[in-house]
Formats: structure tokens, sequence, C-alpha cells
């Protein structure tokens, strides 16, 4: 017999740690290859962790709620033949959600009780990402975002560790007393007239519906993003009447031969990648004063969960996919999407968004940039309109098949003439298309 460490595998370049929330096996339990052993939960999404081995679980090392980083044990599995690599038996320790405090923080006055309660959640900025046990010692240790930004981080490119928090814990209550940081003014606040949100009251009739934590998550991503980026959109119509009557002539014979319901979804995906290769300054992100050129171009899909809830998949590399392949992409993200089986990686490393607010029936939109990109581009529904039609014999109203395209860009680096080039080269490529094209 011998004994399999199945470890946090690797969840994207922006995931350095996950919260187990539940285990699907116990103690004793036979398990198979691929079988998940346990469920995990990220800042971006939740997955199952399957084992790799066939055995028997003889140990767990950590339990529900605790944090664990990428590459610890989590378990120990028992199986048939030798060991790929010996166990070391002494227990990793669990990182809880309520951390442990020095001795210096068990000192706390009341004025960083007081800050503690006033003080705003901290987030993520674009050049810095904290984990959620980073912010949430911030939260329990009423730590302002100011403070969080100056904290020097140890980790991997930079990033703040559960020990550079204690260690700032410990400096900061050191001193001979706590400073409470004064809030900046807002305009409203200069000009004396400081508004507040009015109090929501509920009924007795009222139901009162607990946010998700997935909801939780994209409330404050969106209330960050709007913060962040100086939001503008361009609006443009494309006629896409030889795209429609292209589709209807072969998706049939294309189910036929790849097994895959060809959808609008991947031609107008194709579009995006080809307009982001031609104006390659929409394909960035800004960290601090630098403006950072991605080199791949991965775009994020916006799909609906079941829960009503939105996530983002992503197609890496989409200029390098063919028609059939983005569509066998396409399709696969968003079946697993439904399914909540998509994995961390499937949803890190986005450089532009794509989102297809024409399913739910409207004609344009207006969306909130998917931080760190600098775009997104949203899709409205195709409708059966009148149009004037320019020919070479004159122009004449015709029965044409249209859509709105809304882009929304960060006006920081990205200006109106950019924004409105890059629009109009998706919309040239969706009119120019190819009505006798081969699939």
């Amino acid at each position: 017999m011998a004994k399999f460490e199945l470890k946090l595998p690797k969840m994207g370049e922006s995931v350095a740690e996950a919260t187990i929330t539940s285990w699907l096996k116990d103690v004793g339990d036979t398990i198979e290859a691929d079988e998940a052993v346990f469920e995990i939960a990220t800042d971006k999404v939740d997955s199952e962790v399957p084992s790799e081995v066939d055995g028997v679980l003889v140990e767990k090392l950590f339990d529900v709620d605790d944090v664990v980083q990428v590459g610890q044990t989590i378990a120990v599995i028992e199986t048939e033949g030798e060991a790929n690599a010996p166990i070391e038996t002494p227990k990793a320790e669990p990182v809880k959600h309520e951390v442990a405090e020095p001795a210096a923080v068990a000192e706390v006055t009341k004025t960083v009780v007081v800050a503690q309660e006033t003080v705003a959640p901290v987030v993520s900025s674009g050049d810095r990402f904290y984990s959620p046990l980073v912010r949430n010692i911030a939260k329990q240790e009423g730590i302002s975002q100011t403070e969080l930004d100056a904290i020097a981080g140890s980790g991997k490119d930079g990033r703040v560790t559960k020990n550079d928090m204690l260690a700032y814990l410990g400096s900061r209550d050191a001193q001979p007393s706590p400073v409470k940081e004064t809030p900046k003014a807002t305009p409203a606040q200069a000009n004396g007239v400081e508004k507040k949100a009015a109090p929501v009251v509920a009924s007795g009739e009222d139901e009162i519906i607990e946010m998700t934590r997935m909801g939780k998550l994209i409330a404050h991503h969106m209330v960050e993003s709007v913060q962040t980026s100086a939001h503008v959109q361009s609006f443009i119509e494309a006629d896409v009447t030889k795209i429609w009557n292209w589709r209807n002539k072969v998706k049939n014979e294309f189910k036929q031969r790849e097994g895959e319901n060809l959808t609008f979804t991947p031609i107008f995906m194709e579009a995006v990648a080809k307009a982001l290769r031609d104006y390659p300054m929409m394909n960035i992100s800004v960290q601090g004063d630098s403006i950072i050129k991605k080199k791949h171009i991965n775009l994020g899909m916006a799909a609906a969960l079941p829960d009503g809830n939105l996530i983002v998949p992503v197609i890496k590399d989409a200029d390098q996919l063919n028609l059939v392949g983005m569509t066998k992409k396409v399709n696969d993200l968003a079946g697993r999407a439904r399914e909540n089986q998509l994995k961390p990686d499937d949803i890190s490393g986005g450089t532009y968004t794509v989102t297809n607010v024409g399913t739910f029936g409207s004609i344009m939109g207006t969306p909130i940039i998917n931080q760190p990109q600098v775009g997104i581009l949203a899709l409205g529904a195709i409708r059966k309109v009148p149009a004037v039609v320019e020919t070479p014999e004159g122009d004449f109203i015709g029965i044409r098949y249209r859509m709105f395209m809304s882009h929304s860009y960060d006006h920081r680096v990205v200006n109106g003439a950019l924004g409105g080039q890059f629009v109009k080269a998706v919309k040239d490529y969706l009119e120019a298309w190819d009505s006798d094209r081969e699939i």
C-alpha cells in the first residue's frame, strides 16, 4: 500500500489560495480517479477538486472554511502500489478566517475600534491584488484602503501576505497612539452637502433575500470597476443580414459534421478578435502610470448562470482559432458555465470582454468594464427592420437584419477616436461576411 498527497491545484495566474466549502468524501470512503473529493471557493469561482488516483481517503488535513494555499496538501489517499513521493506526516496548519492576533493586537484601543466600524471595505486595485484572507484581516483590524496600499508585500509579484499583515499590525500597535485616517472629502462634502444613502425599511410583508457569495463578489467588482475606470461609450449599428442568411444555410450541415450548434456568438467573437489584432491598444491593462500591452488576445465571454448571476469564461488566444474551433470553445465554456463546472483557470487571463445583452431582448446596453481590462462590447438583439440599402443602381428600402453594438472603454487610456475605430472595425468585419464561405 502507498499514500498519495492530494494538493490544491494551480487555479489561474491571480489565484493563490482558496476556501474549502465542503467535503464530498469522508475518511474511509473509496475514491476513483477523477472523482470529486472536496469543493473550494475563490474570489473568482467555485469549483470541485478531483482525485488523481484510485484509493481510499485516510486523512483530511483541513476543515470546512479553512483557507489553503495553492500547492498545499489537503488530503491523503491510500493507493495500491508504490507512492509517487514520500508523505510528510506533520499536519499542515490551517489558515483560519479568524486570524490569531499577535500580542500587540490584543491591546487595541477604543480609537481603533471606532475606525474598525467606520472604515470602508478594502478592495483590490488595478495593480494590487489582495486575497480574501488579507481583506478579511484588514476588515477585522480596521485597516483602511490607503494603509493597505502602503504595505510592502513579500509574496510573489509583491503580493501582500498574511505574515506581512501581522507584521504591520504589530508595528502599528507598537506606536504611542494609533492614528485614525480622515477620509477625503467628496465634492458634495466639500460643498457642505453630504449625501447619505437613505435607510431601507422592510415591512412585515416584504421578503428579505440574502445575497449569495457570488452575488456579493459581483456587486463588489462592479462598484470597484466604476470607481477605477472613467467609463465612456460609443454606439454603432451593423447590418448582419449576410451572416443571418449564411448561418441559416449552413447550420444543419455544421451540426451534422461537427456535432456542434452554430450560434451567432462564435461569429461575433471571431470579428472582435480580428479587430483587437488591428487595434492592439484596446488589448491592454493599466498598472499605476504604466500601460501593459497584452501579447495574447484572450476574449472573455459573459455567460448567465442558473441562479441569474453572470460569469466570464475566457477563450484563450481567440485570434488563433478558426470558426470551427471558436464554436467548439464557445459551446464548451457556455455549457460548463450553466452546469457550474468551470475551473478557476477557465475564467482567468482575459484581456477583453464581450457580453450579449441581446439574449434577453435588449437592443443595446452600457456594460461595466471587467477589470483590469479597458474595454467591453455589448451585442444587442438582432432585429428585422426596414432600412436603406445602397447599391450601384441606387438606393432602395429593404428588410434587413441589424443590431446595435455598445462599446464601453476606459477613457483614462482609450480616447474617443480609438474607441470608435475599434467598434467600427468590428462592424466592418461583420458586414463584409462572405456569403459563400465554406465551413
